[in-house]
């Protein structure tokens, strides 16, 4: 089983590393390709993995294709792959916006298509990756495209009509939470706390948070109740959220993010 990867990028690595940490393939069962040799060079001695110079040599070797480029450079691509992808290949698309009806129309013919949507997180195996197929997928492929996108954090199916959705709730939502902790770091540090010590802090907080909802199953409403003592300090600071809009600033964003990645 050779997996190719088309683009070499942050996210084609952490899928590269998640892969080798959990032994799915060997280093030599994987191939990229990327725009530079210096790329190339790179990619290769960290993980490892075989390089090619063209991604038409990729997609002639690989069993698996995974297109780990920015959406734009899509057409570009496809063209260049399309007659080395035949009706056995598995394409797995990493593109926001792209839908699995608009992939198909530019290969121009049926492909085996999954289409995914990723975080940055899995940068540190974190990663929420929503997973959605066409109709020409085997389960056992998808199986096998889970356990890959489960490497590198969580990986779960959606309806694609859902894949606009993802992209504002978890794709791009890594930068809100990056935002909120530079805030509540900012506030620590005007408070005298120094600011790596306000960074770190911030980061657990936002970390050990994230993990309660997980874990324990409760509602965030509850868990946030808990810490929120009648008259206390913390309920003070949930009012002046409240007063400045904070949820509804937060809604608002992740709206804007969607309506635009349906744009793309």
């Amino acid at each position: 089983m050779v997996i190719g990867f088309i683009g070499l990028g942050n996210m084609a690595k952490a899928m590269i590393g998640g892969i080798l940490k959990k032994k799915i393939v060997s280093p030599e069962d994987i191939i990229g390709s990327a725009a530079t040799q210096e790329t190339r060079d790179k990619v290769s001695s960290s993980f490892g993995i075989q390089t090619r110079e063209s991604n038409a040599q990729v997609a002639k070797e690989a069993d698996i294709l995974i297109l780990a480029v920015k959406p734009q450079y899509f057409k570009v691509v496809i063209a260049d792959i399309m007659d080395d992808v035949d009706a056995d290949k598995l394409v797995i698309s990493v593109a926001a916006g792209k839908t699995i009806k608009w992939i198909s129309d530019e290969f121009e013919k049926p492909v085996k298509l999954i289409r995914v949507m990723p975080n940055t997180p899995a940068l540190v195996g974190e990663g929420c990756t929503a997973v959605c197929r066409n109709e020409l997928v085997s389960d056992k492929e998808l199986d096998f495209a889970m356990e890959i996108f489960g490497s590198f954090g969580t990986a779960s199916v959606v309806a694609e009509n859902l894949m606009d959705v993802v992209g504002g709730v978890s794709g791009s939502s890594p930068a809100y939470a990056f935002m909120f902790i530079e805030a509540m770091a900012d506030a620590a540090v005007a408070g005298g706390m120094p600011r790596k010590q306000a960074y770190q802090f911030a980061a657990q907080s936002l970390l050990g948070s994230a993990k309660m909802v997980l874990e324990t199953g409760k509602h965030p409403g509850e868990l946030k109740d808990m810490v929120c003592s009648p008259g206390g300090t913390t309920i003070e600071a949930v009012r002046v959220l409240e007063e400045k809009g904070f949820r509804g600033a937060v809604m608002d964003a992740i709206a804007a993010c969607i309506e635009k990645t349906k744009r793309i």
